[in-house]
């Protein structure tokens, strides 16, 4: 039965879009739900290392991680539109509370990093799910995150080795503070 008989013969019976006009395989669906999670989990992480650094009145370094959050929840959104256009369901889980506090910010940023790695480990598994289901758009879709991981470590890094440089010296983490909070 075509896709158009499917919806013509059930119009009538109330059925979710999904069982009719579904394009992407449940186990390609159920991967990038998680992966919404994972995002969502981002954002909180990120927003609790912004709390963190508003509690040692650093603001600029918690305006960065606030923006970072912000991003964060866009990549989860991405995802979430992503599966709906394919006909997919969306499923929200809950979402892991993150840490809330850090010895320094050095400490911050080592974890930042680790945390971008293992996101970017989570988006290659994606692409070879995708390669594997023979998922063609979702792996360009996966190619703008697999760009975006790679800008996300190299900030992360960048940052990483500014702090490591300078240490807990607070004129100069003060400097770095308001160097960060020029983000847009």
């Amino acid at each position: 039965m075509s896709h158009y008989e499917r919806i013509k013969q059930n119009k009538n019976n109330n059925i979710d879009r999904t069982e009719v006009m579904q394009m992407i395989s449940k186990t390609m669906e159920e991967a990038l739900n998680k992966q919404v999670n994972r995002e969502f989990y981002s954002a909180y992480l990120y927003l609790a290392m912004s709390a963190y650094f508003e509690s040692l009145t650093m603001k600029g370094f918690a305006k960065w991680m606030r923006i970072q959050a912000k991003e964060e929840r866009m990549h989860a959104e991405k995802f979430y539109d992503y599966i709906l256009a394919r006909g997919g369901k969306v499923t929200l889980g809950a979402i892991e509370a993150p840490k809330a506090k850090w010895a320094s910010p050095g400490k911050v940023f080592e974890e930042v990093y680790a945390h971008e790695q293992k996101v970017t480990g989570m988006i290659n598994a994606l692409v070879e799910l995708s390669i594997k289901e023979k998922d063609h758009a979702s792996f360009e879709m996966l190619q703008w995150f697999v760009k975006e991981q790679v800008e996300e470590e190299e900030h992360a890094s960048a940052i990483l080795s500014q702090v490591s440089c300078i240490g807990d010296v607070p004129g100069h983490l003060f400097y770095l503070d308001h160097h960060l909070g020029k983000r847009e």
